[in-house]
């Protein structure tokens, strides 16, 4: 997956981390009105900051943080990824799983900020039920060169508002892609083993240039 479309693809869905509390505004936001606001907050901010362009470590993690870490399920989408394992996870296990997941998706797409350049979103008429609680909400993304790619988010209903908690990039969802690496990682070594191979690739990235993570 190109970094500009990881970026522009996940820049709610990297928000599932957060561990702060968001009161829930006075009228809910629509599932289809936050993601337009994330995305087009994020590209606008990074289009209009030299240094975030530049590649300053400190701003685009920082920028990650604030504003895109606070609006996905980050219990859900770290169980959905773990599979089966999850419940096989003592607590302790769960909580190091979701920090170095964390971990490493903050580097996956504040490497992909900086690279930002003339790309626009675009979405599609949002339809859903008002008693649904999880939904899709449908886009693509318009390049330079290219035909434009199709990006699908899907949100879930919570106390907070709406999460979004996995996304869809040209038919592949990311949770799922993240499930079949964490199986392959814990079927060699166990839920341990998957821990240690995450925090292993987080203290490569973190003495590296920030690009995007493979």
């Amino acid at each position: 997956m190109k970094p500009i479309i990881q970026l522009i693809a996940t820049a709610a869905a990297a928000a599932a981390f957060s561990t702060s509390v968001i009161a829930a505004p006075a009228v809910a936001e629509a599932p289809d009105a936050l993601v337009k606001r994330i995305t087009a907050d994020v590209i606008e901010t990074v289009k209009a900051d030299k240094q975030i362009q530049a590649g300053d470590r400190n701003k685009i993690i920082g920028l990650v943080n604030t504003k895109i870490l606070p609006f996905v399920d980050a219990d859900r989408m770290t169980a959905m990824a773990a599979g089966r394992f999850w419940r096989q996870a003592t607590p302790e296990q769960r909580k190091r799983l979701a920090e170095e997941f964390r971990t490493l998706l903050v580097y996956t797409y504040s490497g992909a900020l900086s690279q930002i350049k003339n790309e626009t979103v675009e979405f599609q008429p949002f339809r859903a039920d008002p008693a649904d609680q999880q939904v899709v909400v449908r886009s693509q993304v318009n390049v330079t060169r290219g035909e434009p790619i199709t990006l699908n988010y899907r949100l879930t209903r919570t106390p907070e508002g709406w999460k979004i908690y996995d996304i869809n990039v040209l038919g592949a969802w990311l949770v799922e892609t993240y499930k079949g690496n964490f199986a392959a990682e814990i079927n060699k070594g166990g839920i341990d083993g998957l821990i240690a191979k995450l925090a292993e690739r987080n203290r490569q990235l973190a003495n590296k240039p920030l690009k995007a993570a493979s």
